[in-house]
C-alpha cells in the first residue's frame, strides 16, 4: 500500500538505513517499501517504530472525479468529436479512443496502444525518457465520470498534453524518414497546427479579457478551429490538381488574365463533369453529407467528403479526364461529345449545355 514512510522519517532526520537496521529489514528493502508498496506488516513495525498509529503512515487513493466534462460540447477536430474532461485536481484529460481517432490509426483492438507503441520507425521516440509517451499510454488515468452508472467503477483518461507530444512524434519520426504512414503524418501536422493557432488566439482572449465572455468567446473559438481543420484537411487532400483546372481554361479558350468571371461556373463544370458521372448516387450523396445552407451555399467543397465513398474512383475519373481532353486535341465540342459516350450520366441521356 502506499505510504508517507520517507516523508515521516526526512521531516525527523532519519535515514532509511536506520529505519531498516530498527525494525530488522534490509536498506534495499526498507526502500522498495517506500518507493512502492509496503505490506501491513511493515507499515505496522515502522509504525512502532515511530511511535505511530500505522494508519497515520497509509496512503489511501481517493479516485479522481470529472468536475467537468465534454457530453453535450465535445472537443472538435474537424468532423471527429473527442470526449475531454477536467478533472477536480485541473487535470485535462482525453478519452484513449478518441486519441487513437484524432491520430488516425486504425486498430480496432481494445489495447491498440500497445501495438501502436511499437510501431516501427515510432518505438524510438515514444519510449524515450523517464516520462515516455509509452508510459503514459499504458498508465492511464482513472476518475470518475459524473453521468457513469452500473459496473462502471471508473473511466479511463489521458492528459491532454499526450496528444500533442503524440503528434510531435509522427512529425519527427516522418522528418527523420524513419516513419511514413500518409494519414497519421496528415492528421498530427493538422492537429498540431490547429492547437498552436487557436492556443494563440486563447492568450489574446486572456490578455485582453475577451475570455470573460464566456460563451461568446467558447463560439468564437470553436468556429475558428472546425473552420481552420477543414482548411488545413483539404490542404492535405487537393484531389483536384492545377492540372484538371488548366485543363479546363484549355477546352474554353480561357487565359488566368480573363477569367475572372470563370471560377464560379467551374464548379458547375466540376459537377456536370466529374459527380454526375462518377457513379451512380454519388452526387446525391455528397450533397446529403455536405448541404446548402440557409444561404444557398455549401460549406465545403465536395471533395472534401469523398473519403465515405471512394476517393480512388475520383482519381482514376479525373484522370479519364485528361486522356478525354488530350485525345480530343482540347476542342470544346469533341470533348464534350467525347465525353457524353465514354462517360455518362446514370439514366439519362447527355444534353448538358456548356455554352456561356
Amino acid at each position: 500500500m502506499k505510504n508517507r514512510i520517507k516523508e515521516v522519517i526526512d521531516s525527523r532526520n532519519i535515514t532509511q538505513k536506520q529505519l531498516a537496521e530498527g525494525i530488522g529489514m534490509t536498506e534495499v528493502g526498507i526502500s522498495k517499501a517506500i518507493n512502492g508498496s509496503a505490506t501491513q506488516a511493515t507499515i505496522n513495525k515502522v509504525a512502532n517504530f515511530l511511535g505511530l498509529q500505522p494508519e497515520e503512515l497509509v496512503i489511501h487513493d481517493v479516485m479522481l472525479r470529472a468536475a467537468f466534462s465534454s457530453d453535450k460540447t465535445p472537443l472538435k477536430f474537424g468532423k471527429l468529436e473527442i470526449p475531454c474532461y477536467v478533472l477536480d485536481n485541473g487535470m485535462r484529460v482525453l478519452s484513449g479512443r478518441g486519441i487513437q481517432r484524432a491520430i488516425g490509426y486504425e486498430s480496432k483492438s481494445g489495447q491498440w496502444m500497445k501495438s501502436f507503441i511499437n510501431l516501427g520507425g515510432l518505438s524510438t521516440l515514444v519510449y524515450a525518457g523517464e516520462d515516455s509517451i509509452a508510459t503514459r499510454l499504458m498508465s492511464p488515468i482513472r476518475f470518475l465520470r459524473n453521468d457513469a452508472g452500473g459496473s462502471q467503477e471508473g473511466t479511463n483518461g489521458y492528459e491532454a498534453t499526450l496528444l500533442i507530444d503524440i503528434c510531435s512524434a509522427i512529425i519527427d519520426a516522418n522528418r527523420a524518414g524513419d516513419f511514413n504512414d500518409p494519414l497519421m503524418v496528415a492528421q498530427a501536422d493538422i492537429i498540431i497546427r490547429a492547437v498552436a493557432k487557436v492556443g494563440i488566439i486563447a492568450l489574446v482572449d486572456e490578455a485582453t479579457g475577451y475570455d470573460k465572455v464566456k460563451n461568446k468567446a467558447k463560439e468564437a473559438l470553436q468556429k475558428f478551429l472546425s473552420e481552420f481543420l477543414n482548411e488545413e484537411a483539404s490542404r492535405w487532400v487537393k484531389t483536384f490538381p492545377d492540372s484538371f483546372f488548366e485543363m479546363v481554361y484549355k477546352i474554353y479558350g480561357w487565359t488566368w488574365s480573363n477569367a475572372k468571371a470563370k471560377p464560379g461556373y467551374v464548379g458547375k463544370v466540376i459537377d456536370d463533369w466529374v459527380y454526375q458521372r462518377l457513379g451512380p448516387k454519388v452526387r446525391d450523396e455528397l450533397r446529403k453529407l455536405n448541404p446548402v445552407n440557409e444561404k444557398g451555399n455549401r460549406a465545403h467543397r465536395h471533395h472534401q467528403f469523398l473519403a465515405e465513398i471512394g476517393k480512388d474512383s475520383l482519381q482514376k475519373h479525373l484522370e479519364g479526364l485528361r486522356v478525354l481532353a488530350i485525345a480530343a486535341g482540347y476542342d470544346k465540342i469533341k470533348f464534350l461529345d467525347m465525353l457524353g459516350k465514354v462517360y455518362p450520366k446514370p439514366n439519362e441521356q447527355y444534353t448538358f449545355d456548356f455554352d456561356m
